[in-house]
């Protein structure tokens, strides 16, 4: 390495990490089969450098010790012929993309990168896609991640959706349009057991039948629109919430109500008295 090339800033070392990656990847892509011609097996450890000038050569490593840079893998030649070419590229990409790394964080620690300036650099690396990456046809390799969570999302809406019928079942806040046809179809099994029951009969389902309305079955008055209402969920019959002492908010955490006559069993008169 030329003695005057010191690269002492985060751009200059970026800059320093795309040529000499921009060079490996011609070796083994563009350049792959001059490449693998000098990777001759029968030689002795060999090395791929990459140069700040886009350039790569495959050499013996640096007789050095320690080397002034840290080097590239050993020996890349000896398992050309023992695999597959393409995974024998994908192999050497994987060690320059450990050895890049290595040569610009040694300029980082050489020329006192703090913690901030590591950050930024390796942010910028990081936005590259790698050199196995490109030679592997590999750079989509987000879309699987993407899908698993697709499928993480379904099983969450599932039990959401699933619990929302337990709350909204035994709810009875008052929908005005909705109510009539509801209304309409409680009717049928009132009328059906109104001979059984002749008590909740006469706290207004009888009303209902006459005037095809929805009667409170405490004080026998029609629904007003702006009036909570609820529904007993035992003998289906509508209350006003104030005259059974429910509020809207009250009626969030019931989970299955039962009108005054269905708790205690008393008689009609205390279900027909408004609060």
């Amino acid at each position: 390495m030329d003695p005057q090339y010191n690269p002492r800033t985060v751009e200059e070392v970026f800059r320093d990490f795309k040529g000499r990656r921009a060079g490996i990847i011609r070796a083994l892509t563009t350049d792959a089969e001059d490449f693998f011609q000098q990777c001759d097996p029968e030689k002795e450890n060999l090395c791929l450098y990459g140069f700040p000038n886009e350039n790569w050569e495959v050499n013996l490593p640096a007789e050095e010790v320690p080397p002034e840079l840290p080097e590239p893998a050993l020996g890349i030649n000896f398992a050309r012929d023992g695999m597959q070419e393409k995974d024998w590229l994908s192999m050497v990409a994987v060690h320059s993309d450990a050895w890049l790394l290595s040569v610009a964080f040694y300029f980082g620690a050489r020329f006192g990168f703090d913690r901030n300036d590591r950050k930024r650099l390796f942010g910028l690396i990081n936005d590259l896609p790698t050199i196995f990456e490109v030679v592997s046809g590999k750079s989509k390799t987000k879309a699987p991640s993407n899908n698993n969570h697709s499928n993480n999302k379904p099983k969450s809406n599932n039990k959401t959706k699933s619990a929302e019928p337990k709350v909204k079942q035994p709810k009875a806040a008052a929908p005005p349009p909705p109510q009539p046809p509801q209304q309409a179809k409680e009717e049928e099994p009132v009328v059906e057991v109104d001979p059984a029951e002749e008590e909740d009969g006469d706290g207004g389902g009888g009303s209902e039948g006459e005037h095809g309305e929805t009667l409170c079955g405490a004080c026998g008055e029609s629904y007003g629109p702006d009036e909570f209402w609820i529904c007993c969920d035992i003998c289906e019959k509508w209350f006003h919430g104030k005259c059974v002492k429910i509020t809207a908010a009250k009626a969030e955490h019931i989970k299955q109500y039962k009108c005054p006559s269905c708790t205690g069993g008393g008689g009609s008169n205390k279900r027909a008295r408004p609060s």
